[in-house]
């Protein structure tokens, strides 16, 4: 038994050993609870003071326009020689902005977050049609001030395989449909 300072003689309530201690938060799970106390520290200091329940899509367009100023991507403006270059010359004067690809996650994690603190899904702010816009002018303007356009990125297709059954002579053929043609990759397999 440990000396417990109150001059009783029970054990001490906490455990000492190491192996029974949870596993460290994965990165993902660090950065969603910076970023939800990051927004609750917007919301205390927001004039007048808010509260999660008050929050709406309007105020989480506020947050996203006040983290602007906080960017690194140039976001060039439309009169800027260099609107629509993807790797300008020289500097500019245009300004730094949040990237579109950080809004997004950034949402991801509060639209969790924001679930796993006690919040209903169907009252959600970070899920408000409202974001959703926001996030894909963002994605669009920031796409044309670069030139060089957001494309999503395509999925690989496994191939498909139709089988044809003959009762009659108990032969099954065997065609790949993705795009070859069905006598240059025909298999014949017997029934059975």
């Amino acid at each position: 038994m440990e000396p417990v300072a109150s001059g009783s003689s029970r054990p001490d309530p906490t455990p000492s050993s190491p192996s029974t201690s949870a596993p460290p938060p994965s990165r993902y799970e660090s950065q969603k609870r910076r970023d939800w106390n990051t927004f609750l520290q917007y919301l205390t200091n927001h004039k007048p003071p808010l509260t999660l329940t008050l929050c709406s899509g309007a105020h989480v367009l506020e947050f996203l326009k006040y983290l602007d100023q906080f960017g690194k991507t140039k976001v060039h403006v439309a009169t800027c020689p260099f609107f629509g270059h993807p790797d300008p010359p020289s500097s500019c004067a245009c300004p730094h902005k949040q990237a579109w690809g950080s809004l997004d996650a950034l949402i991801g994690r509060l639209r969790a977050a924001y679930e796993e603190n006690g919040g209903r899904s169907d009252a959600n702010p970070f899920a408000a049609r409202a974001v959703s816009i926001y996030l894909r002018e963002v994605k669009e303007s920031q796409a044309k001030a670069r030139g060089v356009p957001y494309e999503k990125k395509k999925r690989k297709r496994k191939p498909t395989v139709r089988l044809d059954v003959d009762l009659t002579s108990g032969v099954v053929v065997k065609d790949r449909i993705n795009g070859d043609s069905p006598a240059a990759s025909a298999t014949v397999l017997p029934l059975g």
